[in-house]
């Protein structure tokens, strides 16, 4: 993932027209995995639709970029501090 966890990366960046369906239905099934360590459960995470080349995911109708800034959140907080035990 190119994105940099020090900034959010918004909905308009560019680098969001190169992301495919696929490669966001993988960042989905990797941000389930990490998230379900948190707690956090998404049970109807998935791809919607894409609109002016950027993909949308089932998540309220986010941008993909959305995903990318939980998941850099989730991977930052992972090697610092120790999930929850599930």
């Amino acid at each position: 993932m190119t994105a940099d966890h020090r900034r959010p990366t918004g909905p308009a960046d560019p680098i969001m027209r190169t992301y495919t369906e696929p490669e966001v239905a993988s960042l989905l099934e990797e941000l389930r995995d990490r998230g379900r360590k948190f707690g956090l459960i998404w049970p109807a995470l998935a791809t919607d639709q894409v609109v002016d080349g950027r993909v949308l995911v089932r998540f309220g109708v986010a941008p993909a970029s959305t995903v990318l800034n939980l998941l850099a959140i989730l991977r930052h907080y992972g090697k610092v501090e120790a999930p929850c035990d599930s």
